[in-house]
């Protein structure tokens, strides 16, 4: 029994989906359970066929290949029946008000749903764990070294406690990397087509890609051609340095950085 006062059915959910940009990308899964004022608990499950291709590397994650969901109905198909199920409710999910919810609004717009997430309400598991168990210098210190964080906030305090914590990690999780460049690839895969750390600038087919937003796949020459106000609005963005300073390079000097050597 979930020891919550429910106004309206509440909705658990979760999404499985081609990529993580809720406006480009598409559910590929769907999962809801729909939990009522009584206590009962509905579940639904849809596999759709998302239309676009599923890349490789997310299929390696979710296990759903373009194969598997080639003959499943698309998300239109099943719009009106999965609007229904969740008409009325409030919904929750992990990190759901991040990436599911705005993803189930594109997909039902796209099929001419409003979903109306506005006038829901929310309960995101995710920021109750965060709200709860904070993710912090100060909490690690607590955690790991079952002590309070004297000094926090102080840089010689606080480089201190983040050796200690470090050398904790080590001590208590024995199938952690044993060398820096081993930890540096685990806790952030690279991948030789990217051209900065986390991927936002993507090599492809010889040429430098975007990798996010809504001109994702578009190559940078061209754009520094067609539309070079496009580049400004990197550059002077919110967006990672070392992103802005690929751009700004092309951008004022002509210059990429070297292709990577793939075999």
């Amino acid at each position: 029994m979930l020891d919550l006062k429910l106004d309206n059915p509440l909705i658990v959910f979760d999404i499985e989906s081609t990529g993580l940009s809720p406006r480009q990308d598409r559910i590929v899964e769907l999962c809801a359970i729909k939990v009522m004022p009584t206590g009962e608990e509905i579940e639904k499950t849809w596999l759709l066929n998302p239309v676009i291709p599923i890349p490789k590397e997310v299929s390696q994650i979710h296990g759903i290949t373009d194969e598997l969901v080639k003959d499943c109905p698309t998300f239109k198909d099943k719009a009106e029946e999965i609007f229904e199920f969740f008409k009325g409710c409030d919904v929750s999910g992990f990190n759901a008000d991040k990436f599911d919810i705005p993803l189930l609004e594109e997909e039902f717009a796209r099929a001419g749903f409003n979903f109306g997430s506005t006038s829901r309400k929310h309960v995101d598991v995710q920021k109750i764990y965060h709200r709860k168990e904070p993710r912090d210098l100060t909490a690690a210190v607590r955690f790991y070294l079952g002590r309070d964080h004297e000094g926090a906030h102080g840089a010689a305090a606080d480089t201190r406690a983040t050796l200690e914590v470090l050398k904790a990690q080590l001590k208590k999780y024995g199938d952690l990397p044993k060398s820096v460049a081993e930890m540096d690839e685990y806790l952030v895969p690279h991948d030789p087509l990217n051209a900065d750390r986390y991927g936002m600038l993507r090599w492809k087919n010889g040429e430098l890609t975007l990798n996010f937003g809504r001109k994702k796949g578009a190559v940078l020459r061209k754009l520094l051609l067609d539309e070079p106000n496009y580049l400004r609005w990197i550059i002077k963005g919110d967006f990672d340095t070392e992103v802005r300073m690929i751009v700004r390079d092309l951008f004022e000097n002509g210059r990429l950085p070297p292709r990577p050597k793939t075999n």
